[in-house]
């Protein structure tokens, strides 16, 4: 019985182990006050970018489509937000929602966007729960989710969001 006992508990801490890395990886789903689930995705321009190698820094994610009128209005908005708070280690990453990088590329380049961009193929819009857009995901220091904002917001409220995450 103690031996059957022994196996049982060793099964429960490593489906434990199993579960909480769940959270992590490409099947994740995010939630305010979790650790940001684990993604990699190609960078408009070239290479890859993981959540990974953001650890560390409070992070923006600027979720858009280029065909969406909120997002091109918003694009602006969250440029001045980077120049302004990155010298305090604000990290923006846009992240454009399943299109081609082409159009991606044209994005960035026709707001002059400052801050890195990635192509997203469905793994982090799925992860966020995205069904609408813009969407800014804040995370802070240690990774958590503080707060998701969805639809277009005011500077002023763009301004605060990032300093709770600062």
């Amino acid at each position: 019985m103690a031996k059957k006992t022994a196996i049982l508990i060793v099964a429960a801490v490593l489906l434990a182990a199993c579960s909480n890395g769940a959270n992590s990886g490409p099947n994740a789903t995010a939630h305010i006050g979790a650790p940001a689930p684990g993604w990699s995705d190609p960078l408009v321009s070239g290479g890859t970018l993981t959540m990974a190698q953001l650890r560390g820094k409070p992070l923006l994610l600027d979720f858009f489509a280029t065909w969406c009128g909120p997002c091109n209005a918003q694009a602006p908005k969250v440029n001045a937000a980077y120049r302004q708070f990155a010298p305090q280690g604000l990290q923006v990453i846009g992240v454009d929602v399943e299109e081609s990088a082409a159009k991606a590329k044209q994005f960035v380049d026709q707001h002059g966007l400052t801050y890195p961009a990635v192509v997203d193929s469905g793994t982090l819009s799925d992860q966020y729960q995205i069904n609408g857009m813009p969407v800014s995901v804040f995370i802070d220091r240690s990774g958590v989710v503080r707060k998701v904002d969805v639809g277009q917001v005011s500077q002023a409220q763009l301004d605060a969001d990032i300093k709770s995450i600062l």
